[in-house]
């Protein structure tokens, strides 16, 4: 699973014993209303996972501020606490939107008097027509198919709480960035990033992206698992799509089911399998903790990054 050497590893009973007080911050239809397509979770994995990591944060998020602090009184200066970014890392298809929403609800019913804002990655993609000028449609997801100028700008302005910053907005029903609409992210005290590629070191930049992270999570599965529930949410992205003409999975839904799946297999095997193994799986002994998923999206194993 990932370098044992770097990490304490629980098992799922004993990770859920480090936090055993408190009740889940939301009810069984509001976790279902923000579960990803596909994705599977209870209030018992809540319970078990989420409530310990969401202690964890918070013991993160106090040694933040407590650094900040001291480093205003050694300036003789302090210009108040900058805002705790957490990054959500992992494959396609993974349910990292899942833990980004989920993480978000509960953090801001737990911190009520914080500003809890969620972001996504995918916003800062290339708009398609940029992709097909450059040459690389074939790479989108790969890391020279983000504007990451643009992203770390981002993230430059949320630490310096810069107000009103607006980012592109990406849809996966038109496969594409939706032109003329944005995103507003206004001073959040907690910023939750989620993408595949938010702990990946870009080799053009001499700003990395998670050097703006106080706190990092990577979803993990076996491949063939995430292969299994890539195609599995591909069907029910095609149920729905022969519904509506502008949505980018409409001809595939409206054809030859089995062509569509051999085509969604390929695009996994030349696509997202290819970017997980040279890009996002190196990626994941960069985090604070591993979330490990088996079967049915359960997650049977915790790791805890030991530096």
């Amino acid at each position: 699973m990932n370098s044992t050497k770097k990490f304490h590893q629980f098992s799922r009973d004993e990770w859920q014993r480090f936090y055993r007080n408190g009740i889940p911050p939301l009810t069984e239809d509001e976790l279902q209303e923000i579960k990803s397509l596909n994705d599977r979770i209870s209030l018992q994995d809540v319970q078990d996972i989420y409530m310990p990591l969401t202690h964890l944060i918070h013991i993160y998020m106090k040694e933040y501020e407590s650094l900040q602090l001291s480093k205003g009184l050694f300036m003789q200066s302090y210009p108040g606490v900058t805002p705790f970014v957490i990054g959500i890392a992992g494959s396609v298809a993974v349910g990292k939107s899942t833990t980004a929403r989920l993480l978000q609800m509960m953090l801001s019913r737990i911190f009520k008097r914080r500003n809890v804002q969620l972001i996504t990655t995918d916003g800062f993609l290339y708009p398609n027509k940029v992709l097909e000028e450059k040459g690389i449609m074939h790479r989108k997801g790969f890391p020279e198919s983000y504007d990451m100028e643009r992203l770390i700008t981002f993230l430059e302005q949320v630490k310096n709480r810069k107000e009103n910053i607006e980012t592109p907005v990406y849809s996966h029903d038109i496969y594409d960035i939706i032109p003329n609409k944005t995103e507003t992210i206004n001073e959040p005290d907690i910023l939750i990033v989620e993408g595949i590629n938010v702990l990946q070191v870009p080799t053009s930049e001499q700003v990395y992206i998670s050097d703006f992270f106080d706190f990092s999570v990577y979803v993990d599965a076996e491949p063939e698992l995430i292969e299994k529930w890539y195609l599995n949410r591909f069907g029910k992205l095609l149920d729905s799509a022969f519904l509506d003409p502008d949505n980018f999975y409409y001809s595939y839904a409206i054809g030859d089911r089995e062509e569509a799946f051999n085509m969604a297999r390929n695009v996994w095997r030349d696509v997202n399998l290819k970017n997980l193994e040279e890009f996002i799986l190196p990626t994941r002994n960069n985090a604070n903790v591993i979330l490990h998923k088996t079967e049915g999206h359960q997650i049977d194993q915790v790791s805890l990054n030991k530096y």
